[in-house]
């Protein structure tokens, strides 16, 4: 059920349009002027806005501004007694869907709104589809770490120098590691992204290297590795620490010559791959325990890059929100739901062990399980541990 705004200072005015529309299968809340339309407009979620131009506190184009300020992407009628050819001119200039004349033509009111409707679901639709086909996600934060890690990368993007990126499950080692490849000179190459830690150690070197066809019992026919499907772009290695000893060592080798041989080849095939590196481990404590090679260790930490845990960065944690909202309200092709401060404070103070990844699914718990403002309650009952 869509969820419409009548905003109107004429009380008849108000009533008729809510029972007519109330009749269609629609939602209605009123606000008897501009101010209290604003507070009621960022407050919750609304389909579709009407709203008269002459009115006490805030007229209808002040209550346009502020509105298109706080969510441009609800569409706002404008409906007036009193205007103009200018006065509608000027609300269509301003961003108004369209300007209708009291008293309204029912059927052009009905046209008009279904008509707004679908222009809403064809913005949420289009904002998925471009995040869904964008080549990378924003980084966001402005707290220091991150700060630094963004300008690190700006640095060190545009060289060949291999990077280690090193902290926490879920706090966006992938992500930097993207952003690392689409400000280099390879960004027009693949991105070939492997994760050592879901591939059986037995498999890792066909994985990495390929294989050729009979060189053991499953190998019906010849393989391509992702050494090689990465050639002239960047191979990404996530969780490294979990590869092992013995890949390692083939690893090593196509670092230092540049060179791999497929299982069961002989045959050496050049590779022209930049490497990145992941890891949620000590490497330096593996290497002491002789689970990782210190010889590698040294090959792929050419430049560290730390991802703060989300704990150490909690600053951070209103924008995320932010955009983890606007993510999720429109991967459901809804409007956008707000949050308040007390729920922004409660969040603030989780413990976050899961990083921006359990953030980010809180988030959505929340939109689908909170109201239509997502409050301090709401956090405390579907993210809170009960005690």
């Amino acid at each position: 059920m869509s969820n419409i705004l009548i905003i109107d200072d004429e009380k008849a005015i108000r009533k008729t349009l809510s029972e007519i529309l109330s009749y269609e299968g629609y939602k209605i809340e009123e606000a008897s002027d501009g101010e209290e339309g604003l507070k009621k407009f960022k407050e919750k979620a609304y389909d579709v806005v009407l709203c008269d131009i002459k009115m006490p506190k805030l007229d209808g184009l002040e209550f346009l501004d502020k509105a298109r300020e706080a969510n441009p992407d609800v569409p706002v009628i404008m409906i007036s007694g009193h205007g103009t050819i200018e006065t509608a001119v000027e609300a269509v200039k301003k961003g108004a869907y369209d300007y209708i004349s009291k008293p309204p033509d029912l059927n052009r009111l009905l046209i008009t709104i279904r008509n707004a409707k679908d222009k809403t679901n064809l913005v949420a639709e289009t904002k998925v589809l471009k995040r869904k086909v964008s080549k990378v996600e924003e980084m966001i934060g402005e707290s220091g770490p991150i700060v630094k890690i963004k300008e690190t990368i700006d640095k060190v993007a545009p060289t060949e120098a291999r990077i280690l990126i090193t902290g926490d499950n879920g706090v966006g080692k992938e992500l930097v590691a993207r952003w690392v490849h689409e400000k280099s000179s390879r960004a027009t190459g693949p991105l070939i992204e492997v994760n050592c830690a879901a591939i059986p150690s037995e498999l890792i070197e066909s994985e990495l290297f390929g294989h050729e066809k009979g060189s053991f019992t499953s190998a019906v026919k010849q393989r391509i590795g992702k050494f090689e499907q990465a050639h002239s772009g960047t191979l990404f290695l996530d969780e490294i620490g979990d590869m092992s000893v013995n890949a390692q060592a083939k690893v090593l080798r196509a670092l230092q010559e540049g060179k791999i041989t497929r299982v069961g080849g002989d045959k050496d095939i050049n590779v022209d791959v930049r490497v990145i590196a992941a890891t949620n481990k000590d490497l330096l404590k593996e290497v002491d325990e002789k689970n990782f090679r210190l010889d590698l260790y040294h090959r792929l930490s050419v430049i560290i890059i730390h991802v703060p845990s989300l704990n150490d960065r909690r600053a951070d944690i209103p924008l995320l929100v932010d955009k983890f909202l606007t993510d999720v309200c429109c991967d459901y092709g809804i409007s956008k739901k707000n949050i308040d401060n007390s729920a922004l404070d409660a969040l603030k103070q989780h413990d976050w062990s899961g990083n921006i990844r359990e953030l980010r699914n809180v988030v959505e718990r929340l939109v689908i399980l909170g109201g239509k403002v997502i409050t301090g309650e709401d956090v405390e009952m579907y993210v809170l541990p009960r005690k």
